[in-house]
């Protein structure tokens, strides 16, 4: 579930992400010792998001940005 409130982070680096996901890691582990559920939940959506664009990039420059399907099975 991506958290509603964090806009567009497509243009983001890799670096940038890494960035923020250690601090949102720091975020949560105070969280955690406070003990407020609704904060936790709050980071955790957030850091679900950044993750998740993190892997995209990830996936997307392991596959040298092949936008073609030549691999994919035709079922015409």
């Amino acid at each position: 579930m991506e958290h509603p409130l964090i806009g567009n982070i497509d243009e983001l680096t890799e670096t940038e992400l890494i960035d923020k996901i250690t601090e949102l890691n720091r975020k949560l582990s105070i969280a955690m010792r406070m003990g407020n559920s609704s904060l936790i939940n709050q980071v955790t959506m957030a850091l679900n998001t950044y993750r998740n664009k993190l892997s995209e990039k990830q996936i997307k420059a392991r596959s040298g940005d092949k936008d073609n399907f030549e691999d994919k099975i035709d079922i015409s």
